[in-house]
């Protein structure tokens, strides 16, 4: 697996491959130094066009964990406000030696043309209304560790599916792996065509809630639309937003999920979002797990050569064969650096 680009390109042995990579780095993270040197002298630079917290924190994160060296472009202070074109920005970056370009564009496509552009691995961190492949692993993921697997799982995802890339990765990630998928939303925040998805579609959140194994809600993209798809927010909520006594009707064990930012007291209510069973901080610390895991197979040994376990990662020798790992108590220094010139 040299590039990420979508979960169109991962079967089902794709999928449950890097969830169990996964694992092991979940390992590696809950060490007192959560630090492994399978990615020493390698180096990635995230390569960010839209505003990003989680996303961008996380492959950062997930980078320093594995040692690999980090670069950071930013946009706000680089050539790119001179008319720079994305093209030139890469080739620039390449010619720095680095190993893996983690991208996040407002256009859809523009990841799978850096991948053509350059010889580094490409991750896709986001494009456009398209997809968001990262953010499908870390959920299944995090409905993985809770139920041990997603077959025969129930998975409502509520609200604005029509420009979610989140959505359209968790449908194409939650099914391959075995769940059902219910959409829940209004005709007007659906897509155009729901082919060749096999879900089913409701605009009735109350008639779903107590035959669910996870709720998961997406908030309004308010900065993709270019008319009024709903007659108000306060309406919206109304019908589709999960307050108290809808999450009350939730069965016993049901999940709440969300990829964040949340709008309290739109599509969740904020005490909903406090809730045991409201999982949102555990997705966001299975997103660094998850991105390590990406990282690894992308630029790591390969998918047939996989340490099969968090150990063997954290313990792989050093230059010069000196022992680095974790246990050795020895942490590599990472250097991260601004592109913006």
């Amino acid at each position: 697996m040299k590039h990420l680009l979508s979960v169109d390109q991962l079967e089902r042995g794709d999928l449950e491959e890097i969830l169990e990579v996964t694992d092991a780095m979940v390992e590696v993270s809950n060490r007192a130094i959560p630090k492994a040197p399978a990615l020493r002298g390698r180096t990635v630079v995230s390569l960010f066009y839209e505003d990003s917290t989680r996303t961008r924190l996380s492959f950062d994160s997930a980078a320093k964990r594995l040692s690999a060296d980090t670069m950071s472009f930013a946009v706000s202070s680089s050539s790119v406000n001179k008319g720079e074109s994305i093209r030139d920005t890469v080739e620039t970056i390449e010619a720095m030696g680095m190993d893996a370009i983690v991208v996040r564009h407002r256009s859809s496509g523009v990841p799978a043309q850096i991948a053509r552009w350059t010889d580094a691995s490409v991750v896709n961190a986001g494009d456009g209304w398209h997809q968001h492949p990262t953010q499908a692993l870390l959920d299944a993921y995090t409905i993985r560790s809770r139920f041990g697997s997603l077959d025969g799982r129930v998975v409502a995802i509520v609200g604005d599916i029509r420009h979610s890339r989140v959505a359209r990765s968790n449908i194409e990630a939650f099914t391959r792996l075995g769940a059902k998928v219910v959409l829940v939303a209004p005709p007007t925040l659906l897509p155009a065509t729901l082919a060749p998805w096999d879900v089913e579609v409701t605009e009735d959140l109350d008639s779903v809630l107590g035959h669910v194994d996870v709720c998961y809600l997406l908030r309004m993209q308010r900065e993709r639309m270019n008319e009024a798809l709903i007659p108000s927010l306060r309406e919206y909520t109304a019908r589709f937003g999960l307050d108290a006594a809808r999450a009350d009707r939730l069965g016993d064990g049901a999940l709440i999920m969300h990829p964040g930012p949340m709008n309290r007291g739109v599509e969740i209510a904020g005490d909903v979002a406090e809730r045991p069973n409201a999982v949102v901080t555990e997705q966001v610390a299975n997103g660094v797990a998850v991105r390590m895991a990406v990282l690894f197979l992308v630029l790591g040994p390969g998918r047939h050569a996989l340490p099969p376990t968090a150990t063997a990662i954290a313990s792989e020798p050093g230059p010069q064969g000196h022992d680095a790992s974790v246990a050795g108590g020895r942490e590599t220094d990472t250097h991260e650096s601004e592109v913006g010139a």
